[in-house]
Parts: C-alpha cells; structure tokens; sequence
C-alpha cells in the first residue's frame, strides 16, 4: 500500500481490510480507486468488494494465494491496443480466464489549480495515448504514470497548479480535485476490454454464444501459421483475434494469442483444435467464458 501516493492511502486501507473480512467476494483490480479497473469490477461484480493492487501483478497474486477470489484485468483497448505485459503475465499467472467485460472509456482532465495554469498531464500510457490528440491540440505535454486514478491521487499530493492528472472523472471526487475538462477521449469508440481471472474455470452455464482463448507456438516450418489456422476457416469457426508476441528476447514472432467464439465440446471448435495442435509446438487454452459482447 505505501506504493500508493498519500491521499489514497485511507481509501486503499479501508478496501483491503473490507475485502480481507470477506475474501470471497474480493474482486482484485490494478490501480488506485477511481481507475477504470474499479468501475470495470463495480459494474460486472456489483455484489463484490473491489481490491485495489498497486500492479498487475499484485493483483494476479491476490487470487493466487486467495485474498481476492478473482481480479479483473485490462487486456486491450480500440484505440491503444493492447495492455503492455498482458501476454506475458496471463499465461504466467497459472489462473483461467472465466469471464469478459468491456468499458466504454472517457476521462477527465483534472487539477489543483485552474485549466490555464496546466502544462503536463500525468497518467497510465494507455490513458495519454487514447487522449493524445487532445493533449497535443492543448500544448499540454504527456507524464507517464502507473495508473490513471493514482496519478489524480499524485497530482492531489504535489498540490502543482501546472501539473494535472487524466482520469475518469469519478477520481477527481476521491482526492479533492478540479475537474478542468470532461468526456476526453480522441475517437467516440473508445472502449477498453477486461478479463476476469480466477483460480480455476467456472463450469459454463446457458446457451451462450461462448469465447476461447488460447496461445500457441507454431513449428518452425514454411507457412506454419497458415497451416496451423487453417482448420478454424474449414470448420467454420470464427476467430476474432489473433496477435503474436515475443519471449525470451528472440526477434522470430512465433507465440501467438487467440480467442475464437466457442468452446471445446463444440464439434467444428474441436476439430479446429486437433488440426491446430498438428501444426503446433503446443497450444495451451486459458479460458472459455461468456461472451459479453457480440463479435461480427
């Protein structure tokens, strides 16, 4: 918790000891409270008690040892991409993807003295890159930070008129501060994509439509990926992502990331899965959950 700047320390506090009362309903999230990650939890767990964790990987280990039963994760974002890491920690964190929540994203432009005083926006990178534009059309420069919520806690702490922080809006309540400009984002669309992670996979209930998710290493042979994903084509079985990734400092993109609508059990899913796993090294699922938003 003494990660977390001064005016969010109380708040932290009493969270953690709410949801270490009842660890059970604990939802770990990454971030100070007010980030995106907390609304994410609130709306998908209303029931639940939201656990801040300083890092990503503060928040894989909350449901590892069973302080939080599970924690809800930012992946990827329309306008950003990807969450930096993601494809690393997720296989990593040994836990199963068990469900999905997408969040509309807006943000708020948020300080201690007057809009003209600004000169910096602190934020996660995520954040400053959805909002680059903006920022850039305000002659206002980008600061990094950790997390959007705990930059407002920061600029709270620095009390500096030029320094402002980016992030939701409800943050500027939790730590005292002038909201300067509201609704930011630099296209309508913007929407983050949440996973939920727990220690083992929920058994799936209702008709669905269902997601899959999986990562795989193909063979190191000519047009591997194009025989290895052949069979989703074949079977009819939609693929809605597909991103490679890099591990252990090669340059040769051979691990990739995947999710498919569907679930293993479905005959043309299974078969698509046998033929991948012939062309492949291995091929790990991490989760099949419902799908909470529909895929063309």
């Amino acid at each position: 918790m003494e990660n977390f700047a001064a005016p969010a320390r109380p708040i932290v506090a009493d969270m953690i000891a709410k949801a270490a009362a009842e660890p059970g309903q604990a939802v770990a999230f990454q971030g100070a409270p007010g980030a995106n990650s907390h609304i994410a939890a609130l709306e998908a767990f209303p029931d639940g008690l939201p656990l801040p964790c300083f890092s990503f990987e503060d928040a894989i280990e909350a449901v590892r040892l069973g302080t939080a039963d599970c924690a809800m994760i930012p992946i990827e974002n329309s306008l950003h991409g990807r969450v930096a890491d993601m494809h690393f920690l997720l296989p990593e964190s040994g836990l199963a993807i068990t469900g999905e929540h997408f969040l509309p994203i807006r943000y708020g432009l948020m300080g201690t003295g007057t809009v003209d005083q600004v000169r910096e926006a602190m934020s996660h990178p995520q954040a400053l890159g959805q909002c680059r534009q903006w920022l850039k059309a305000h002659g206002i420069a980008p600061r990094a930070y950790p997390d959007t919520a705990g930059a407002a806690a920061v600029v709270a702490e620095l009390a500096d008129p030029a320094v402002a922080a980016l992030a939701p809006p409800g943050a500027a309540a939790l730590y005292g501060l002038t909201v300067f400009a509201g609704d930011l984002a630099d296209a309508a669309h913007n929407m983050t994509r949440f996973v939920v992670l727990a220690r083992g996979p929920n058994p799936l209930a209702g008709p669905g439509p269902f997601m899959t998710t999986f990562i795989f290493e193909v063979k190191n042979v000519p047009a591997a990926l194009y025989k290895a994903l052949g069979g989703f084509a074949t079977n009819g079985v939609n693929m809605t992502k597909l991103e490679s990734y890099q591990r252990g400092g090669s340059f040769a993109a051979t691990e990739f990331y995947a999710d498919i609508v569907g679930a293993p059990g479905d005959p043309a899913v299974d078969r698509a899965l046998e033929e991948l796993k012939f062309h492949t090294k291995w091929v790990r699922v991490l989760g099949t959950y419902p799908q909470a938003r529909a895929r063309p």
